[in-house]
């Protein structure tokens, strides 16, 4: 393997890890406007763990959901993915630092070092899956209702920053993943150094003397 498309995807897949970490927290995930007078204009905006709205004064109020069983399925099932993408994402860091060629913790067997590398791409590849399948739901139900004719006179959300920080963040941990299955050699050992051959050096000496042999008597011939 490459140490330099190690190091890449290494680096992608934790630039992709500290994003995930960014957009769990952030408060944008959805958000919208509602126009009125100079002090009733409001924006409204949530979240996986919160809904905050502030005035034009500047005043933010935030309320944490109640209760997790009364929230809607898909931020259930959002959280748990994200959630499930950081795990994924701290072990495919730990199995690429191991399975790294410049590393010492996996030893100097190169295929075992291979095969730890590639199964940290594979957990970067579930990480940016686990992101991406969040926050695409996020953002279709968003624009599902904001779309539903049901919705014509309520409050209409709109996609939030927080959105696309998780799509880059898995598209970053996809293509870290990536590189690092690809690069990986799982079937055959790196060259290294060839063996050592007693056979090919008992030849050698062999030869060596019949040299020897032939030109002491090519010299006993020039005297006679």
């Amino acid at each position: 393997m490459d140490p330099i498309i190690e190091v890449v995807a290494l680096l992608l897949g934790f630039l992709g890890w500290v994003m995930v970490g960014v957009a769990i927290p952030n408060r944008y995930w959805k958000t919208s406007t509602i126009d009125g007078s100079v002090i009733t204009t409001s924006t409204i905006y949530e979240n996986l763990w919160m809904s905050c709205a502030t005035d034009s004064t500047g005043v933010h109020n935030c309320r944490e959901f109640p209760s997790l069983l009364a929230l809607s399925g898909y931020i259930q099932a959002s959280r748990a993915l994200m959630i499930a993408s950081v795990v994924m994402g701290t072990f495919g860091i730990v199995c690429t630092l191991i399975g790294m060629q410049c590393s010492k913790a996996g030893g100097d067997n190169l295929i075992l070092k291979g095969r730890i590398a590639g199964i940290g791409g594979v957990f970067f590849l579930l990480q940016g899956i686990c992101t991406m399948i969040a926050v695409s739901w996020y953002a279709f139900n968003i624009t599902q209702d904001f779309f539903s004719p049901v919705n014509l006179y309520g409050t209409r959300f709109e996609l939030g920053e927080g959105l696309y920080i998780g799509w880059c963040s898995a598209v970053l941990a996809i293509c870290g993943g990536s590189c690092l299955l690809c690069a990986c050699n799982f079937a055959r050992d790196e060259k290294g150094p060839y063996p050592y051959n007693a056979g090919a050096r008992t030849v050698y000496s062999v030869a060596a003397n019949s040299k020897r042999e032939a030109a002491s008597t090519y010299d006993r011939n020039a005297y006679v």
